[in-house]
């Protein structure tokens, strides 16, 4: 029975983006994933405890029975990056997306790309 979802660790988050980067996969996979990446030199029994937390939490699924045992997102990336912004925006900025957004802005100027991007978004909502 899966865990009541709780709020993702530094380390189990670091593993969900393997796992939305390489789909399916197995622990020795996404070990190599986070070394590629940068993400130190974890032990392969530290990420397979990792991702049995995450099945139990219900943010990874077992896709075979045989070992080793593969996994796949049962979350997306874009449901838990919303989820955890809406807890920021209520917890930090007391529901507030207006002050998330001037704090964004604040600590530095815009780049050209990220004003393109948010003007697209813009226009496109305008339209709707």
């Amino acid at each position: 029975m899966a865990r009541p979802s709780k709020e993702l660790t530094e380390r189990e988050l670091q593993v969900m983006h393997a796992f939305w980067a390489l789909g399916e996969a197995g622990v020795a996979e996404a070990r190599d994933d986070l070394i590629r990446k940068g993400q130190g030199t974890p032990a392969y029994t530290t990420v397979a405890t990792l991702v049995r937390i995450l099945a139990e939490k219900g943010f990874l699924r077992q896709v075979n029975q045989d070992r080793p045992f593969r996994y796949q997102p049962a979350r997306t990336y874009e449901e838990v990056s919303r989820r955890l912004l809406d807890q920021v925006v209520e917890h930090v900025f007391k529901g507030s997306r207006e002050q998330l957004l001037l704090r964004l802005v604040e600590r530095r100027s815009l780049s050209a790309r990220e004003r393109a991007v948010l003007e697209r978004f813009l226009n496109a909502e305008a339209e709707e």
